[in-house]
């Protein structure tokens, strides 16, 4: 049975793709990767001093949002995927006696 992940990708050259347990840690992730490294200078007073105050506070869904705003389109964010293992491998051979390939 596959696990839940979060998921980000990066339009960048070449696009980057962000993995984690879950939507909290992928916020968390794209505040390190992306947010803390943009300049400040990039940034109106107003909005820098928001996102400055949103990471302090380890608001990291909030410092996501904001910086979206700022970068629209830049990134797209998956809050569930499914990923496999190898044990979901494993059981294949029985699963797929029950799919519609093998009915009547």
């Amino acid at each position: 049975m596959p696990r839940s992940i979060a998921c980000a990708v990066v339009h960048d050259d070449p696009p980057t793709v962000l993995v984690a347990d879950d939507i909290d840690t992928l916020q968390w992730v794209i505040a390190l990767q992306l947010i803390a490294r943009t300049p400040g200078n990039e940034l109106t007073e107003p909005l820098r001093g928001e996102l400055r105050q949103a990471v302090r506070d380890e608001l990291w869904g909030e410092a996501v949002e904001l910086w979206m705003r700022v970068y629209p389109g830049f990134i797209d964010v998956y809050p569930s995927y499914d990923l496999y293992t190898g044990q979901d491998v494993a059981l294949g051979p029985l699963e797929v006696q029950f799919s519609p390939l093998f009915e009547g």
